[in-house]
This record gives structure tokens, sequence and C-alpha cells, in this order.
């Protein structure tokens, strides 16, 4: 671009001179161009700039715009000078692919490709249905058939499909597939498109009507006209599509009847006989044969049958008469027991709901039953009746750990109602094994209490009764009485049995004879390193005891432990005062027979040394005359007391002889 510009050539001679100007133009291939948009997704109706903008390039340049639509075909926009193509108002035929051609006179260019996506719909969807035939009514399809409902609704971004089923949800999805639509399929079928970018939505609804042929076969019924003096005589084939056709065969009256899905003829009740059968044929353009029906007039037997029953929550009352069989079926209406006709007159059955009122209490209705081959009319009566509860006994006692029962008769009812009890605490009473225990009948109700408990279980239960027309309910109070308070006890004696302080001997007394089940020993122990005087004493049972015994010896004791022990009394499960602790006393001391003992020994001992001695001086009494004169005296003494010794005799012999 530099080397642009004018450029002169000159030539000179020695004539003249002379000179040409040449115009030198370099020219810039223009470069790869690339395309813009002012929005790149903008709203159906709004304006767009589209710019093709390059980086270089020598003009004149020319522009050429071209678009790509969905079904892949090229076509051209705009052609010229311009940069910018301006879309005042898009549409949705606006959305594709966008590309910008350039070209000078050195060379030509083209952009890649571009997306504008127009943000537009959903439009009003439209509902194929496959299979479907069209009619007034709107589509239909043939029972059993398998059949596919298609929404289309034109939307960028594509459009979310819900589909209802008479304004219930069913399906979410463009296709709904039924594949054997039923006849109660039918009814009204919403196709509801969202556009979830926009936030917006549109739906249609079509009305989907199911062929089928008549189900089963032709339906004969003998009804009561004029009052119940005449017999209707109906034959019905209803449900199909088209309507099936009907007619009764020749009667002995000479009438024929004939109908589409329904036909009917009047036959007078004095001139028919009991028992006597009538045929209706039926054809229909889908069967390969005509099919028929027959019924029998025949007087109902038996006797009309009434009976009261209440809702569960015995917010209505419903009144029941029935009179089974016959063909017609019997009239029947309820009449208050002063005549007043209640509710409206059915036939076969007749349900007459009251609003539950204690002014029913006591009052009668009576049913009454027609039949057109009966004269006059039969009857069945009830009479409501409130509950009315009774018991054997109001109060009721026990001792405790017993069980006891509660019994609540039914004595009145109608209609009838369960029993139900309500605890001490007014808790409705359910079967719990363990605590109660329900036991029930048509008119009586037992209630029994499992080891009754004073605290728990004492106060006033309740036997309760309602049905539609009042309610009842009696207080049964149940005391449960503790046993008499058994006799105190004193311990009488209590003394370890040895000096080893492992076991001890334990004898008590009862103050009285009064009622009594057994003996519980408590002892508490402290080890030698716990002991204090003000040390908190922990109970333990060391024995559980008949009532007939009064001493017992307790073994296993720690020598080095103090024990004190107690003794309370118990009456089933009264248990009465303990008895004042006390420690167990050492054994006496047993050290006085053996010294009594000792002391004999050596008396005995001592006396046998002194014979022994005695004899050893007499024998040798002159070897040691000193010693036997200071023991016995002079031998001459005039006062000595001779003593006749064998051994004083022998010596005497033997001095003489010398």
């Amino acid at each position: 671009m530099q080397d642009s510009g004018q450029y002169w050539c000159s030539a000179t001679n020695a004539v003249g001179a002379a000179e040409i100007p040449i115009l030198l133009v370099v020219k810039v291939p223009v470069s790869k161009p690339y395309v813009t948009f002012s929005e790149s997704s903008p709203l159906e109706g709004t304006a767009v700039w589209i710019r093709c903008d390059l980086e270089k390039g020598t003009g004149p340049i020319k522009y050429i715009w071209e678009q790509r639509n969905w079904d892949g075909m090229d076509r051209t926009v705009a052609k010229g000078n311009l940069t910018l193509v301006h879309l005042a108002k898009v549409t949705r035929n606006h959305t594709g692919w966008y590309r910008c051609t350039i070209n000078n006179d050195v060379n030509q260019q083209q952009s890649d490709w571009m997306w504008l996506d127009v943000i537009y719909g959903p439009d009003m969807p439209s509902i194929y249905v496959v299979p479907s035939s069209v009619s007034e009514q709107g589509s239909s399809a043939l029972e059993k058939e398998a059949i596919s409902f298609l929404c289309q609704a034109a939307s960028n971004p594509a459009s979310q499909y819900v589909w209802f089923y008479n304004n219930s949800q069913v399906f979410v999805g463009s296709q709904l597939t039924i594949p054997s639509i039923l006849r109660q399929q039918a009814g009204y079928y919403t196709c509801l498109a969202q556009n979830t970018y926009l936030k917006s939505s549109s739906r249609k609804t079509i009305t989907l009507t199911v062929y089928y042929p008549p189900d089963g076969t032709p339906s004969c019924t003998i009804l009561p006209d004029n009052n119940y003096t005449d017999l209707a005589l109906w034959c019905s084939w209803e449900g199909g599509v088209p309507q099936a056709s009907l007619s009764w065969s020749s009667l002995p009256t000479g009438k024929d009847g004939q109908g589409s899905s329904r036909v009917s003829l009047i036959q007078r009740g004095p001139d028919t006989a009991n028992n006597s059968v009538f045929v209706c044929h039926g054809s229909h353009v889908s069967l390969n044969k005509p099919t028929s029906c027959s019924t029998r007039a025949w007087f109902p037997s038996g006797e009309p049958q009434c009976f009261a029953y209440a809702t569960r929550s015995n917010e209505y009352l419903m009144l029941s008469c029935f009179w089974e069989g016959g063909s017609p079926r019997a009239l029947l209406w309820w009449a208050s027991s002063t005549g007043d006709i209640q509710g409206k007159s059915e036939e076969n059955a007749n349900i007459l709901v009251l609003r539950s009122s204690a002014t029913y209490s006591g009052k009668a209705f009576v049913c009454h039953a027609q039949h057109p081959l009966l004269v006059g009319s039969k009857t069945c009566s009830l009479k409501l009746e409130a509950p009315v509860l009774v018991t054997q006994r109001s109060v009721v006692s026990v001792y405790e750990g017993s069980d006891i029962q509660l019994t609540c008769i039914l004595r009145a009812n109608y209609p009838t109602t369960d029993i139900t009890w309500y605890n001490n605490l007014k808790q409705r009473v359910v079967d719990m094994p363990k605590k109660y225990l329900l036991q029930r009948a048509a008119a009586w109700s037992n209630l029994t209490v499992r080891e009754a408990d004073g605290l728990q279980d004492s106060g006033q239960y309740w036997c309760s009764a309602t049905n539609a027309v009042g309610g009842a309910e009696i207080p049964i109070l149940l005391v449960v009485k503790r046993y008499p308070m058994p006799p105190n006890v004193t311990i009488s004696k209590i003394m370890y049995s040895s000096h080893q302080r492992s076991d001890i001997d334990l004898e008590w007394v009862t103050k009285t004879e009064g009622d009594l089940t057994g003996f519980i020993i408590e002892h508490s122990w402290l080890p030698q390193s716990m002991r204090r005087e003000n040390s908190t004493i922990a109970w333990q049972t060391a024995a559980t005891l008949q009532p007939d015994i009064r001493s017992f010896k307790i073994g296993g004791l720690d020598p080095a432990g103090l024990y004190t022990f107690r003794i309370k009394a118990v009456n089933h499960r009264t248990i009465g005062h303990p008895s004042q602790p006390k420690t167990p006393a050492d054994p006496p001391f047993s050290a006085y027979p053996a010294v009594v003992g000792a002391a004999l020994v050596g008396m005995i001992v001592a006396a046998a040394a002194s014979v022994l001695l005695f004899m050893c001086i007499v024998r040798n009494r002159n070897n040691s005359p000193r010693l036997h004169d200071l023991i016995y005296g002079m031998q001459h003494s005039q006062s000595r007391e001779e003593i006749n010794l064998p051994e004083d005799e022998a010596a005497g012999r033997d001095e003489g002889r010398h």
C-alpha cells in the first residue's frame, strides 16, 4: 500500500524534453470475514442486526448474505456493498445458519456459518390420533385397539409436553400410547405444550369416544306397572355402538315389541300365570348370529327382612329392608309407627338413611313390601333402642397381685354396638395380655386386670357403649387393697458361731401372730477400712424365708467386715417395719472348764506325790529319823497315836529278832 501513487516517466534530448504520468494502484486481497449478531437468540418479533466484518481488503467490496434452513438448502438473503443487514421483525423462519461472502478485484472470501436462534412458541398444539375416525363429538376408536395420541406444537426451544386425562396428569412426552383402549378410558384428553425458556404454554383438548359392542347378551326384566297391577316386560342390551336391535317373541295377547337397545311391553298381571316365561331376541351387526334372553314371572317367597345399622362413626343411622327373590322385584318403602312415609320407595331393597339422633330411641319403623302378583302388602318392623348397660358389681375390691374381672352387660341395644372399656386414667383399653385381657360376646364384655397394683390400678373404670340413637356408660370402682401389715419383728439372738467370725446364728420373735407369708433378712457390710461413725447404710437381702422359721444360720461372711442385720416380716406384697438393726456379738470366753480340769489334775498329782513321799519316809525312817520325827513326832510320845501300818508291824518284828 505504501507504493501506491503517481509515478513519472521523463525523457530529454537535444531537441527537447517530454514526460508521462503512470498511476500505480496496489490492491489488497480481502481477509476472511466473520459474522456477528446484535442478538444471537432473539425473541420472535424483535429487530436483529447482522454484521459482516473483515480486517483488510481493498474496496470496493461486495457482500452476499446467505441463509441455510433446516432443510439444508441455502438461499441468498441480501446483496450489496453494505456490511449490515437489518431484520426489523424476525420470525421463526429466520432461524438458521448465516454467512457472508465478500469479494473485491483481487479475491473472494467466505465467513464461517453462524447460528441465529429465534425463540418463539409454543403455538397451539395439534393432536393426531392414530387410528381414529373423526365425528362431531370428536375422535373415536374401537375398544381394545392400540391407540396413539401425538401432540405437536411449534416452539423454540422445543416444547415439553404433558398429557392430562379428565384433568388428571397421566403422561409426560409428545406421544401418549395406550396399548389397549378400554371404554372406561373415553373422555377428554388434553395436551399441554410448555416453552421452559419463555415460561409460556398452550393447550388443546380433544374428546375421545370409545366404540365397543354390547357386553354379554340381552337382559330381560319384568317390572311392575300401573301401581303394581300390571307387568312391564323390559328387554335391554345397552352399551353397544351402534345400538343393538331387540324384539319380544309373540305373546299370548298377540302383542309384539321391537326396538333398539331397549324395548318394553305391558302385560296385564291378572292375565299372567305364575312362572310364565318370556323371550327377547337381540341382534347386532358385529355378531354372526342373534342371541336371546328369557325371564319368568314368579312370586317372591318368604317374608320381608329388615334391620338397622350405623356408620362406623355413628354419624348416620341406616335402616335396611330386603325382600329377595321374585320377578318382578317387590317395591319396598319405610314408614313410621304412625304411618308417615319415610324416604323413597325402592325395589327389592330399601335403605333409609337418617342422621343419628337420640330422639329415635324407643321409636318403631315399619317396612312395607308390595308385589304385582300380591293382593295387599307385607310388612316387617324394628324398634330402635339406645344402649342400656348394667353391671353385676359397681364396686370391686381385690388384694394386690391378684387378677380381677370387671363385667359389663348390654341389656338393651339396637342397632348393635360394641362395648368399650376405659381404665382409671380414662384411656381406652386394648388387649394387652400382660396387663389387660378383654373377653367379648354379643351382650357382655369382661375386662380382666392382671396382677392388680394398688398405686397404678385403683380407681374408676368405665364401661361404655354408643350406637346411632344414644349412648350409655357406667362406672365400676376398682379398689385394690393392700394385705394387712405383718407383725413387727425383734431379733432375740445374733451371735457369731465361732471366733473365726464367718458364720452367725440368728434368732427372732414376732410381737403378735398377725398375717405373714415370710421373712426377709437384710444385712449391711462395711470393710474395716471404710468404717466411720456417719456411714450410710446400704441394705442388701441376705435371705428370704418361710413364715414358720424363727432361726437361721448365715455363712460366708468376711471376718474383716462390720455387719449389721435386720429382719422384716412380709404378708404377700405388704412389707412390715424392719426390726432394730443389730450387730453380731462374739461367742463367750470358754477357759473355765480348762482351768477346773487343770486344777483337778494338779490336785491328783499332788496327792499322789504326798502319798509316795510319806511311804518313802516311813520306809526309810532309820536313815532319816529327824525327818520322820518331824513329820510323825517322837515315837515314845505319850500323846502319839499309834499307826497300824503294815510297814510298822514289819519293822517291829525285825527289831525283836535283833
